[in-house]
């Protein structure tokens, strides 16, 4: 097919149910940090960190923490740290324009590294450096998104052999992604010790819950974070039900690893696929056009290949807009 003959792909309106949280009465945090609470057990354990808000319209993490503390969850060993991330962004969460309050002026998760950090030059940056000593000691951390297309619940693992296997353990979603990030910037979960690829006793996990507005993501991020405290140890299963009843989903009926080998870069605004894509599509044959890049036909680069979080909706120069991927079972 020849790229000029493609129909520009729409950007269908999305309806968005979720409404945002009060998070009022925990803005302040306990730590001097704004948004961060910090639980110590006194007890020899390791320092579990769940952030939410990392993108200011993914509102589903954000309700979670909100459960979290309002059913009063302590660590029963080792620290607890619950992180409200961007909280400038969700300032200006609304639900008709999402996308505009996804970061103020740059995405906050693409600037964990601290040579950015440091710079301080950006809301975000900023924000980062206030939140970088909560993620710097933390020994097991688990970042809660949400995505901007309609799709099935992501588990982002890195190429860490350690995370892999922890998903694993946790037993859903029924879909991993194993891939080392974006050529665009850091993610916090890839920050300092967490991108080390020797097992240094850290664990970092970023879940996608499917589609920011949908409702069902909120059951996602509970469901995630009581499979996580639980495999980091710092509450039995037991007292997870006691005190968070109805979070724990089903387990997955089996679970897939999409090993990512490549993103697609825009190289401007007009990059558009040739068809709805929300993710999972799996096509039989290389040279499957699947979009045009100014220009420029995208194609598969092999057979079965699994498209990953596919969406023009950020589309511009220097932003992912796929990533190609090859399913194994995890």
């Amino acid at each position: 097919m020849n790229p000029t003959e493609l129909t520009p792909t729409a950007v269908p309106p999305l309806v968005f149910e979720l409404p945002a949280p009060d998070i009022s009465a925990w803005r302040a945090g306990n730590t001097g940090t704004e948004g961060v609470w910090h639980f110590d057990s006194g007890r020899p354990g390791r320092h579990v960190m769940i952030s939410a808000l990392v993108h200011g319209n993914e509102l589903c993490g954000a309700w979670a923490l909100k459960g979290l503390l309002e059913a009063g969850v302590r660590p029963a060993q080792g620290t607890l740290t619950l992180a409200f991330c961007n909280l400038d962004a969700f300032d200006r969460f609304d639900p008709g324009n999402h996308d505009a309050s996804r970061f103020t002026d740059e995405d906050l998760n693409r600037q964990w590294i601290d040579a950015r950090i440091d710079a301080a030059d950006t809301n975000e940056r900023r924000r980062a450096a206030a939140l970088r000593p909560w993620v710097a000691q933390a020994d097991w951390l688990l970042d809660i998104h949400s995505m901007h297309e309609p799709s099935a619940p992501l588990l982002l693992t890195g190429i860490q052999p350690r995370n892999r296997a922890l998903a694993r353990a946790m037993r859903s979603p029924e879909y991993t992604v194993v891939d080392a990030g974006h050529k665009d910037g850091v993610r916090m979960r890839d920050y300092g010790r967490f991108g080390d690829l020797d097992d240094n006793g850290t664990r970092s996990l970023l879940i996608e819950c499917g589609f920011h507005g949908d409702p069902a993501s909120r059951a996602v991020a509970q469901d995630q974070c009581v499979r996580f405290i639980e495999q980091s140890g710092a509450l039995s299963a037991d007292a997870l039900a006691q005190q968070l009843p109805g979070w724990r989903l089903p387990d997955a009926p089996c679970q897939w690893a999409l090993e990512v080998t490549g993103p697609v870069v825009a190289t401007s605004s007009a990059f558009r696929f040739v068809a709805p894509y929300t993710g999972l599509e799996v096509f039989e044959k290389a040279g499957t056009v699947i979009g045009d890049n100014d220009g420029v036909p995208v194609v598969t680069p092999y057979d079965d290949c699994v498209l990953v979080m596919p969406s023009v909706r950020q589309a511009r120069a220097g932003v992912t807009v796929v990533r190609f991927a090859r399913r194994r079972l995890l």
